[in-house]
């Protein structure tokens, strides 16, 4: 599957620092590469209604991590699904009484553009579930292979026993994982299933349904085997960082990462299997509640780009709040966005902004005390993110310069201003 089109990034002088994130696993905040190869596995959207606020500052965080690690000097692999078959997807197409592949397909269009507009980089890989039922089929092979399934009205369950290190991702107790896996998606309540929290790897045919052939029998994959086929086929066994919102750490993440340690885990103890850290987005909140679609309180990227928002400031409204807190989507913090890309735009051109190349970005002498050193605004845009992508702080670094440029315009600094520009464009993802 295409992903996006990508953007140029400019070029910045120097090296960042390493960036760390809070690992959900351990609470540790930690570095969030093991080595020079840094690797993301980011869960993606299931295309039945994208992209609403809630996708967009997911993806958004995950930028500014890719963006954190080239600017490291990492060369980074990213890999992100696409679940375009599942029930949700299903029920929305027989709903509206259209092809759930049109469906499918529109949605992941729209989802395309809206990431384009927010000038997300694209990951290396974009996978599809349905491209994907031969390798999703080949580890599920391996987790037979460990006794790890059985088999119940032709439906095929992971055994959640045959993993003993079930629930380290999470560190719930089994009442709250059967009342979190019963709310989103599982079926804990099944009888037969040997336990309510073993879940499905390979649903049978349902009449009416689509079903693709598979030594299982014709039918199509769970969900959480699909991620953990997917990211261990395109990072390898272990990689850097699994990602998604809080909604996913149980049971999606954890249901993954099981199946990972148990289809390709040699038993050792403590062995690092899937992600060594797990990183989750906050849900965004609109009139009062969490934006989803079950909820239908949504606010669209591509809604807001029509009624003529700039997308620059949409990205400036979620960079203005922590990746990993709950937070509220308001017109007013839109409108407050846009007044901060004015003033950051207003003071580009006030400084003198030239296409000189960024690397030159010296203050002159005889420039205004006032004015924050350049190299220190980088210096802190570059420390704010590598301390838990840090957004708020590094938004407000470039707001002291932009403030001062602003009240003391001066043409001769038009390499302070094209650095500023850069590191606006290189590390926040945002076009001035």
């Amino acid at each position: 599957m295409d992903a996006w089109r990508g953007t140029a990034v400019p070029s910045l002088p120097g090296k960042g620092p390493e960036p760390r994130i809070r690992d959900t696993a351990s609470g540790v905040l930690a570095e969030a590469a093991a080595g020079p190869a840094a690797s993301l596995y980011a869960c993606g959207i299931t295309p039945y209604d994208a992209t609403h606020l809630g996708h967009a500052a997911t993806y958004v965080a995950w930028d500014l991590l890719v963006r954190a690690w080239r600017d490291a000097g990492h060369d980074v692999r990213y890999a992100q699904n696409v679940t375009d078959i599942d029930d949700p997807l299903l029920e929305r197409a027989a709903r509206d009484g259209v092809d759930w592949r049109g469906l499918a397909d529109r949605e992941i269009a729209r989802f395309r553009s809206d990431m384009e507009a927010l000038r997300v980089i694209p990951p290396s890989h974009l996978i599809g579930a349905v491209e994907a039922l031969p390798l999703i089929e080949r580890f599920t092979h391996l987790l037979g292979d460990r006794g790890a399934l059985y088999e119940l009205d032709r439906d095929v369950y992971f055994a959640r026993e045959t993993d003993p290190r079930f629930g380290w991702v999470s560190h719930l107790d089994t009442q709250r994982m059967l009342t979190l896996s019963a709310e989103r998606g599982g079926d804990p309540g099944r009888p037969g299933k040997k336990d309510p929290l073993d879940s499905l790897v390979w649903l049978t045919a349902r009449p009416g349904e689509p079903r693709w052939p598979s030594a299982f029998g014709p039918g199509r994959p769970g969900w959480h085997v699909e991620c953990a086929a997917i990211a261990t086929e395109y990072l390898g066994a272990t990689f850097d960082v699994q990602a998604g919102g809080s909604d996913l750490i149980f049971p999606h993440h954890e249901m993954s990462a099981s199946h990972a340690r148990v289809a390709l885990g040699d038993g050792s103890p403590g062995e690092p299997i899937f992600a060594r850290r797990y990183a989750h987005a906050g849900m965004v909140r609109w009139q009062g509640g969490k934006m989803s679609k079950s909820r239908g309180n949504l606010v669209f990227v591509s809604g807001l780009l029509s009624e003529g928002a700039d997308p620059m400031a949409v990205r400036l409204a979620i960079l203005a709040h922590r990746y990993g807190q709950d937070w509220d989507w308001t017109t007013e913090g839109l409108a407050r966005a846009t007044r901060r890309l004015g003033a950051w735009r207003a003071a580009v051109r006030q400084a003198g902004s030239a296409d000189g190349c960024a690397t030159a970005g010296v203050p002159p002498a005889g420039a205004a005390a006032s004015v924050p050193d350049v190299r220190q605004v980088l210096a802190q845009v570059r420390e704010r993110l590598a301390d838990d992508l840090d957004a708020p702080g590094a938004l407000a670094a470039i707001d002291r310069w932009a403030d001062e440029a602003n009240r003391s315009p001066d043409p001769a600094r038009s390499p302070e201003a094209a650095l500023v520009r850069d590191t606006a464009d290189a590390l926040l993802g945002v076009k001035l």
